[in-house]
């Protein structure tokens, strides 16, 4: 076999061995990772006393399918929001969330715990008992109602490339966007307490490097490598929650639907952050 044999096999094979990182093939689980909005949520300053909430369910309200040949049917966003909020209301330490969207399993299992704890006698009729007294269900004083209204894809996109002698890169990159809106709605009258949409873009790019020479008059060397990364949809929504949350808890404050434990906390740096944001939102101007 001749030499340039010889060289284009162990090309061939070193590029082999560097089709992929081993390190990324297997990964154990871990927690989902936090972003600085998490950040900002468990840094916010304490309120004077924790809201119930109840959350029915966060709806997928796009209409927005997954392009083929992917699937025709596959949502583009998740449909696990209402999760979600109910981590990014706990995570705020503002909202006690009661259970709702499966509240029938709740009522089952308050039945068969009743049943467990009032066996028949032996040998006694049928007879009905009085049940023992479970703690009452919390009662919610507030309502948190919305969706994903709106995922677009390809809002914006582009890319660059170069090439000299042979040898080139060339990149591409895509934007997608995502809307979440959720509101707070008092449970003795219905009004809408406050309303707030949060909008996260979702960032794709390809870095694509080439090589394509002539080593002398009959031999050619062409090499090609690439890389891509996705944002993970399902993190972008959650973001755009939590974002959503953040600024719910500063409309209630600056609205007085709700209060700090120590009003000196109104210069937290986070607290004001979000409270300029809602001033520049409602008049238009700087906060």
């Amino acid at each position: 076999m001749s030499t340039r044999h010889l060289a284009a096999l162990a090309l061939a094979g070193l590029l082999g061995g560097c089709a992929h990182d081993p390190a990324a093939v297997r990964d154990n689980a871990s927690l989902t990772p936090a972003n600085a909005i998490t950040r900002d949520l468990l840094a916010l300053p304490p309120p004077k006393g924790r809201i119930a909430v109840a959350v029915y369910g966060i709806r997928d309200q796009t209409g927005q399918y997954k392009p083929a040949p992917d699937s025709s049917f596959s949502t583009a966003v998740t449909q696990g929001a209402s999760s979600m909020l109910i981590r990014a209301l706990q995570d705020s330490g503002w909202f006690i969330p009661v259970e709702r969207e499966n509240l029938q399993n709740l009522l089952t299992e308050r039945k068969i715990l009743r049943a467990l704890e009032t066996p028949p006698a032996p040998g006694a009729a049928a007879a009905p008992q009085a049940l023992p007294a479970l703690p009452p269900l919390l009662g919610a004083s507030v309502l948190i109602e919305g969706g994903i209204v709106a995922f677009e894809s390809n809002v914006r996109t582009g890319g660059i490339g170069a090439r000299f002698l042979g040898v080139g890169l060339s990149t591409q990159y895509r934007v997608d966007q995502v809307t979440v809106n959720l509101r707070t709605v008092d449970i003795r009258g219905g009004q809408i307490l406050q309303s707030v949409s949060t909008t996260k873009t979702i960032y794709s790019y390809e870095l694509h490097p080439s090589v394509f020479k002539f080593v002398n008059v009959k031999d050619l060397a062409e090499f090609e490598a690439g890389t891509t990364r996705n944002e993970p949809t399902q993190l972008c929504v959650g973001e755009a929650v939590e974002a959503a949350v953040g600024h719910l808890v500063a409309q209630g404050i600056e609205a007085g639907n709700w209060s700090l434990r120590n009003e000196a906390d109104r210069g937290d740096p986070v607290l004001r952050r979000y409270l300029g944001k809602v001033r520049l939102a409602v008049h238009g101007g700087a906060p």
